[in-house]
């Protein structure tokens, strides 16, 4: 004998969150919320801050990759999307520095999926779009269940050929980093400080996270100065109030580490840094195993030291300011 079956129907989401900022937004924050989002992204979250702010605005959530260590932007649209909300995502990524941005709509067009499509397949391995289609499913009058139908993502990633990166020959200096950075990431991923680590390109600095937006450990291989260093890397949205902050616990932070800092030797400069050197002859490759431990070694001494410090700064996000563009 059959049994009678229930209509299963597709529910506007605002019957359940009349307003996005006051309802969506809350309640997508919390964790067992961001992590349906996760299992459904194939990201491992957890938010960092709501409505964050970037200048006069505010991204949503702004959330941690906790394998990673990056930040992801989310944005959320409680209707049909529209070029405003993605240039806002867009925007919000760069300033926040995000390494996705992920948009939650309960209606996309097939122009705004394209989009992210194109943006997937133009950008490298360090920055990933998503596009989520919110539904909310009900069978005959029960109780609505979310699905976050992730309708646009990046494709596998693959490995990046750095050599040719840009597509320009590459000079004997940009060949010379590529090779240690390549070795170094070997070394730092070997030694367990981190899970993963960004790619090895033809350039004189080397991030990797320090637990906080705007805030970062930059390396660095000087061939004109004949030295490596370990930065702690203070970008200016952030920079005057945590340099601040942390110069004031100047002599324990020296203390925990062992050694004398360079604290803001570039004054004059809108982002920050808080530095250690060693002098290194770059060109001759048999110095560069000795370099890369020492700066292993500090890599791991700088996040002990200063990631729960940097995470304790009460910051204030102002407004992004022109200028300085490029890494000290």
């Amino acid at each position: 004998m059959s049994h009678p079956l229930g209509v299963l129907k597709n529910i506007d989401a605002r019957t359940q969150w009349p307003r996005e900022d006051g309802d969506f937004t809350p309640w997508l924050a919390r964790e067992e919320n961001i992590a349906k989002l996760g299992d459904a992204l194939g990201l491992d979250m957890e938010v960092e801050q709501v409505e964050a702010a970037v200048g006069p605005y505010a991204a949503d959530i702004l959330a941690r990759d906790t394998t990673t260590d990056q930040y992801i932007v989310i944005e959320n649209q409680l209707e049909k999307t529209n070029h405003d909300h993605l240039g806002k995502a867009i925007t919000y990524g760069s300033v926040l520095g995000a390494s996705a941005i992920v948009w939650i709509a309960s209606q996309f067009t097939e122009e705004h999926r394209r989009a992210l499509e194109w943006l997937n397949d133009h950008t490298g391995n360090d920055l990933a779009f998503y596009g989520v289609l919110l539904e909310l499913w009900q069978i005959d009058d029960s109780r609505p269940a979310v699905r976050f139908n992730v309708i646009a993502r990046p494709a596998a990633i693959k490995p990046r050929d750095a050599s040719k990166a840009d597509d320009v020959e590459l000079s004997e200096t940009r060949k010379l980093q590529l090779a240690f950075w390549t070795l170094f990431r070997g070394r730092l991923l070997e030694s367990k400080a981190l899970p993963s680590a960004e790619q090895p390109r033809p350039r004189y600095w080397f991030n990797a996270p320090l637990g906080r937006t705007d805030t970062k450990i930059s390396c660095i291989a000087d061939t004109s100065a004949n030295r490596v260093g370990v930065r702690v890397y203070l970008q200016r949205r952030i920079a005057d109030v945590a340099l601040s902050c942390l110069e004031k616990d100047k002599d324990a932070i020296e203390k925990e580490l062992g050694e004398t800092l360079m604290w803001n030797p570039f004054p004059e400069k809108m982002d920050k840094i808080i530095a250690s050197y060693r002098p290194v002859e770059l060109a001759n490759r048999e110095t560069w195993p000795a370099a890369v431990d020492w700066m292993v070694e500090h890599v791991v001494k700088f996040r002990k030291v200063f990631m729960p410090r940097i995470r304790r700064i009460p910051l204030q996000a102002t407004e992004p300011q022109p200028g300085d563009e490029g890494m000290l």
